[in-house]
């Protein structure tokens, strides 16, 4: 028995039975493997970027692991930036990086780098398996670190010879991984969080695990008990959300309007969540959102059990959950195409169970509000900014959950992964594409604003427009192997998405939006 094997059988024995792969050279060992171990699935991802990205939405709706197999150093830096949003998301993720034989990475082949630097970027775990022998621990000791609270990437580089070389008789044996529990809140910030919600002006910002439905509910309850704001990170990455889920305010993104969003407060509660601040950074404008002089406790920060934090809480001021609030989803839109009746279609036709993954970006601004009153779905967002997110996470999160994807995604950052697309077709995935066209970097026109380079010239300009020559996203989705259709009315789109949702496999939605904002 092989390296390769040994390292499938280990993935397997801890539960990973996906593996999303972009192979080169030295991982074909791992794939041949996969004939022997029907319990792992092979899915093929013709970019590194849409296995990460894949593995990423698989593990934010299963919350357990998910693989992506990459080829060596620069693989692993195709596949990077989607590690990144799984980094920023606490997403249990294993790579597998194959790299070269131990005996020919000295020669400094072309290929060769530092595949250790990338790694290790990453801020998550990372280690160079360098023998067959220590295959299987190494291959445990990963999903352990990709496991523990609150999450993590764990890249295990895996030497060629590793992989084709027999394993020892006595080595061959799967291990477990070690399973951890989250931290038990700390009493201290226990009592500052108390006294700071007994204060008033206070608010409770929730992110991270404190986003399904049973903690919102307590959640809310512990506001209405203490006259608190109940607000929401800008972009969480799994959210419960719809019909008689709690519907906290969403901190907004916009630095100038989130300052004034938090300027009252002088207790912010966060749980889940990391201390808001700005994106980016703007002339003139605070990076740190919160006003001088509030007290922001960190409750439950990152790997903190948050169920036990807000029942803490709750105890405290004896909080109890009241009837949910009902809020009405949106009537069915007529006529133009807006950002305002694009948000209309998809809050008055979505589903029962849909899984949302969201890279609308700014033609997406209406979307929060109007599908409150929607059936039960959950939420996935661009956790860390790295655009090219939508299209893999829907990917993972049609094989993770077996429910209906609804991927909306900005014409910009869809040509960023569009070989997600192919996937879809070949996987046969419930996932409908709404691709929002507005022909624009339409956020780079208001980020040029907001920064201060007003420069309106034309060589300027060209940098941000996407309509010379004209994009067709349907025949590009169609190439893939993906139906598609064009909607430039609201009756057009509200039709469309009826169609999706009722026809098996992928399909493709072109909203074509006015140029520009909207």
């Amino acid at each position: 028995m092989n390296g390769a094997r040994v390292l499938l059988d280990t993935l397997s024995a801890n539960g990973i039975t996906t593996c999303f792969a972009n192979p080169g050279t030295s991982e074909m060992h791992f794939v041949a493997a996969l004939d022997d171990v029907p319990a792992v699935r092979g899915v093929l991802c013709l970019f590194e970027g849409v296995a990460t990205g894949a593995a990423d939405g698989y593990a934010r709706v299963t919350g357990s692991p998910a693989a992506a197999l990459v080829h060596l150093g620069p693989g692993l830096a195709n596949g990077w930036a989607n590690l990144h949003n799984a980094r920023r998301a606490h997403s249990p993720v294993v790579v597998i990086v194959g790299d070269h034989a131990s005996y020919h990475a000295p020669l400094d082949a072309p290929l060769q780098s530092n595949i250790g630097a990338v790694a290790s970027a990453l801020e998550g775990w990372w280690r160079h398996c360098d023998t067959s022998r220590d295959v299987a621990r190494d291959t445990a000791d990963a999903v352990t670190a990709a496991t523990a609270p609150p999450g993590r990437v764990a890249t295990l580089v895996v030497a060629a010879d590793a992989s084709w070389d027999e394993v020892p008789v006595d080595a061959t044996r799967a291990p477990r991984a070690v399973r951890t529990s989250p931290a038990e809140p700390d009493d201290r910030m226990i009592r500052r969080a108390v006294a700071g919600l007994s204060r008033g002006r206070s608010a409770l910002l929730l992110g991270g695990d404190a986003l399904d439905a049973d903690r919102l509910a307590l959640a809310d309850a512990v506001a209405r008990a203490t006259s608190s704001r109940l607000i929401v990170e800008t972009f969480p990455s799994v959210m419960d959300r719809g019909r008689g889920v709690v519907h906290p305010e969403r901190l907004i993104y916009l630095s100038e309007f989130a300052l004034d969003q938090l300027r009252d407060l002088d207790s912010l509660i966060l749980i889940g969540a990391r201390e808001p601040v700005g994106f980016f950074a703007y002339p003139h404008v605070p990076s740190r959102l919160v006003p001088d002089g509030c007290d922001v406790v960190p409750l439950a920060p990152d790997g903190v059990d948050s169920s036990r934090a807000l029942a803490a809480l709750a105890d405290a001021f004896s909080a109890t959950r009241p009837a949910p609030v009902t809020v009405e989803p949106p009537s069915r839109p007529t006529g133009a195409l807006t950002t305002a009746s694009l948000a209309q279609a998809i809050g008055s036709t979505l589903p029962e169970d849909v899984v949302i993954a969201d890279e609308s970006n700014t033609a997406g601004v209406h979307l929060y509000g109007a599908t409150a009153g929607s059936p039960r779905h959950r939420l996935l967002t661009l956790t860390g900014g790295s655009i090219g997110f939508g299209l893999p996470v829907a990917v993972g999160a049609a094989l993770g959950s077996g429910q209906r994807v609804l991927a909306l995604e900005a014409d910009g950052s869809l040509l960023y992964t569009p070989q997600a697309l192919w996937t879809m077709a070949r996987e046969s995935l419930n996932v409908t594409v709404v691709a929002l066209s507005n022909r624009r970097y339409a956020i780079l026109t208001l980020e040029r604003q907001r920064v201060g380079a007003s420069s309106d010239g034309a060589a300027s300009q060209r940098l941000l427009e996407l309509d010379d020559p004209p994009l067709d996203l349907c025949a590009l989705a169609k190439g893939m192997g993906v139906p598609a259709t064009l909607a430039t009315s609201a009756d057009e789109l509200v039709a469309a998405l009826d169609r999706s949702y009722a026809t098996p496999g992928p399909s493709f939605i072109e909203a074509r939006l006015p140029i520009g904002l909207t």
